[in-house]
């Protein structure tokens, strides 16, 4: 797909990945991008910046919101599922479910719930795409953050089916797998990190390239291969990265 002259839904505008995406978005030619955020007082800065910047209050947790959004937001061709949210609990070592139950509902609900409310926009429709930003967890569990990778499993298997079910249309879907990033979500995680640029840089080429997923970066890349080269070797390594169990 081509960014130039799109309309475009970003969701989790105002941070670190998302605040990237609006420059680049905008350097490539964006026509229109609405900034999808819970707060839109936290995005106001960039607003200010540009005639081709709204923003819209969308937190995906919120069921009337995400239906309203089909409205305020219904002349898009090009939908950017960026929020997320990370609890970086385990199972047993958690105390309850309530950091698991928001990750899912962000970062698995909340993507197929707009899927379900946008299906009559133009980004359903021939020429249109689908971006959904997940992470290299898809595939591989680390336990300190076994409920996020969970939640980024489901969205993986998410994201495929609206490619299956979208092919016919002409609708391209692209799964961004990226490693630990720099961001306030990703502060808990090692070095060496992605920067924001990298992952955003690496997921509109690859949409521009036709790719059906992508591991952004050097350092994306290189987990993934590796994840492919040796799978049980490399969720071995991760494995020893757990919380204490009180």
């Amino acid at each position: 797909m081509n960014i130039e002259n799109s309309v475009v839904l970003l969701t989790g505008a105002n941070g670190g990945i998302g605040r990237a995406f609006v420059k680049e978005l905008l350097a490539r030619g964006a026509a229109k991008i609405y900034l999808g955020v819970r707060n839109p007082a936290t995005v106001q800065d960039l607003v200010a910046g540009s005639d081709r910047l709204v923003a819209v209050e969308l937190d995906l947790a919120h069921p009337d919101q995400i239906a309203a959004i089909a409205k305020t937001a219904g002349d898009i061709n090009l939908l950017i599922n960026n929020a997320g949210a990370a609890a970086f609990s385990g199972v047993l070592s958690a105390t309850d479910t309530a950091g698991a139950r928001t990750e899912m509902e962000v970062n698995y609900f909340g993507v197929l719930a707009l899927s379900q409310a946008l299906r009559d926009t133009a980004a359903f429709r021939a020429g249109g795409a689908i971006v959904n930003i997940l992470s290299v967890l898809s595939h591989i569990t680390l336990p300190v953050a076994g409920t996020y990778s969970a939640s980024k499993a489901a969205a993986l298997h998410l994201t495929r089916t609206l490619r299956a079910e979208l092919k016919q249309r002409g609708v391209q879907v692209l799964a961004v797998l990226p490693a630990q990033t720099d961001t306030a979500l990703g502060a808990p995680l090692p070095e060496p990190k992605l920067t924001p640029q990298q992952v955003v840089s690496g997921a509109l080429d690859a949409l521009a390239a036709g790719q059906d997923e992508v591991f952004p970066g050097e350092l994306s890349a290189g987990t993934a291969k590796a994840f492919r080269d040796d799978p049980d070797g490399v969720q071995a390594h991760m494995a020893q990265l757990v919380h204490p169990i009180a």
